[in-house]
């Protein structure tokens, strides 16, 4: 007996969800192991540093898009040969739009960096004895404005490449895949075009 459709629907998008789970895990664990390869320190530390500088929200956030990325990564890849191209662009643009989405978080937690930093400054006295405190709060306030844009950039632009690249190369096997089938189709001996 066959599965009702909303059940094979929901079923492979349960396994396209973990194998995208996995590939966020599996960069996070190759990004500590080259963290910790370059910088000689323990995970514990680097992971302290992460949630210090950049933040709970921010990394969650990072996470969650890189995720629904990374979905649509996996959609795009495997549907089936006979899907339309109206369907491959569909989870083109659900996947990049998740990318543009990480741009959007890390330069909006930029914003709000500098922001918080010159806020801690306007209600703050500059004397002698208080500018050692003031400058403190002001250094970690920037620290978060340019290391979200540090990890943020570059992730989304390697999220965006591993997209496009991928429906790039479809369409190009998709062309490539044409003339072959008229060859066959005709015959060796045939005048069909090759």
């Amino acid at each position: 007996m066959k599965a009702p459709p909303h059940t094979a629907v929901l079923a492979r998008a349960v396994v396209h969800g973990s194998e995208a789970v996995s590939y966020v895990l599996g960069g996070v664990v190759i990004v500590a192991a080259l963290a910790v390869m370059t910088q000689s320190t323990d995970v514990s530390h680097i992971a302290g540093w992460a949630l210090n500088v950049l933040g709970v929200s921010f990394l969650v956030l990072l996470g969650t898009l890189a995720f629904v990325a990374l979905f649509g990564w996996v959609r795009l890849t495997r549907l089936p040969d006979t899907a339309s191209d109206a369907d491959r662009d569909y989870w083109l643009e659900f996947g990049v739009q998740a990318a543009n989405g990480v741009t959007t978080l890390a330069l909006t937690y930029t914003l709000l960096g500098i922001s918080l930093g010159i806020g801690s400054l306007a209600g703050q006295d500059l004397t002698p004895e208080t500018v050692q405190a003031v400058i403190r709060a002001l250094t970690a306030n920037f620290s978060l404005a340019f290391m979200t844009t540090v990890v943020g950039l570059p992730t989304s632009a390697l999220l965006r490449s591993l997209l496009v690249v991928t429906r790039a190369r479809q369409k190009t096997a998709a062309l490539h895949a044409e003339p072959f089938a008229t060859v066959i189709e005709d015959g060796p001996n045939s005048e069909g075009p090759i």
